[in-house]
């Protein structure tokens, strides 16, 4: 399995990556699931409903998901890993603490992802809460998500690129 040191994730549309990470998640699977893999899927098991808005792609100006994929074989190889092409972002809460640890006029550098959980573990999640910024459940799940962005991107990876803007 090949591991890319650029972050590919960012070139690949949100409908691909999605079905990436949704097929990864119900794939039981002790080796890493490769674009090889997706490729199969797509091609020979996926749901007939989905097929169908595939094969609708193809007249559209949009490029298809199995087109895109295509490229992306072409462009990495079969065996690369798929989850390097699922583009992950902060829920709409962790991007509020995220957005506060940045505007922090106290930092002198950008905050990373550690910089992050070491301010949720700090207090900041029920500080915001007490400030009618997060709501109470809101404040229980933000350890658990930069954790889970740290496990896969690492520690030193830049919180911002993270932030979710809608």
């Amino acid at each position: 399995m090949i591991s890319n040191p650029i972050d590919i994730s960012a070139r690949v549309s949100p409908e691909l990556s999605g079905l990436i990470e949704t097929l990864i998640g119900q794939l039981d699977s002790v080796e890493p699931v490769t674009l090889a893999a997706v490729r199969s899927f797509i091609k020979h098991q996926m749901p007939v409903e989905m097929d169908e808005d595939e094969h609708l792609h193809h007249f559209d100006v949009e490029e298809s998901v199995i087109d895109e994929l295509d490229e992306l074989i072409e462009q990495f190889g079969e065996s690369a890993a798929a989850m390097d092409f699922i583009y992950a972002f902060a829920s709409e809460a962790l991007s509020r603490v995220i957005e506060e640890v940045m505007n922090d006029e106290n930092r002198e550098i950008p905050p990373t992802l550690e910089a992050v959980q070491e301010a949720i573990a700090g207090g900041l999640g029920g500080r915001m809460v007490g400030e009618g910024i997060l709501e109470d459940d809101e404040d229980d799940v933000l350890m658990p998500e930069i954790e889970s962005l740290i496990e896969r991107y690492g520690p030193d990876a830049m919180a911002e690129d993270f932030l979710r803007y809608e």
